[in-house]
């Protein structure tokens, strides 16, 4: 008698929801311990962080100046002041919390949780709202979205 030939199909198992929700579990994990070091290690007080290289040699802001001490606030429960250090780190945290939550309910439900599918066409005007942040906050105009 030979052997079949082709896949062996068996019966299918479902993980149970602890273990569908684990990598969303984890993720909330680590970014909340991120989250909690930078609340109890005050990027306000200097001596605590690296300080940003471009702000450093150049003295223009970075996309992400601000962002530590956005994070911060944002630790402190202070939206107002989180903005003002870095809109565009607050806006991230949002787009964070949406995603994770669809991917968390998702998850929990048995559901595909693959991520948003981003084209070129995303990578690029992710890339041109970056460039433009960046100018605008380095400009007289822009003081306001200056950390």
């Amino acid at each position: 008698m030979s052997e079949p030939v082709g896949p062996v199909s068996g019966p299918v198992s479902v993980p149970g929801p602890a273990r569908r929700l684990r990598a969303p579990l984890g993720t909330l994990a680590a970014v909340a311990a991120a989250f909690a070091f930078v609340g109890a290690v005050d990027p306000n007080e200097p001596g605590h962080y690296p300080v940003c290289p471009l702000l450093d040699l150049t003295g223009l802001y970075c996309p992400a100046c601000g962002g530590l001490r956005s994070a911060y606030a944002v630790a402190h429960g202070e939206p107002v002041t989180a903005a003002g250090a870095n809109l565009l780190a607050v806006a991230g945290y949002a787009a964070f919390a949406l995603f994770w939550a669809a991917w968390t309910v998702r998850a929990a439900r048995g559901r595909p949780t693959a991520g948003p599918r981003l084209r070129a066409a995303h990578w690029w005007a992710l890339g041109g709202l970056l460039l433009v942040f960046t100018v605008v906050r380095n400009l007289p105009f822009g003081a306001g979205l200056s950390p």
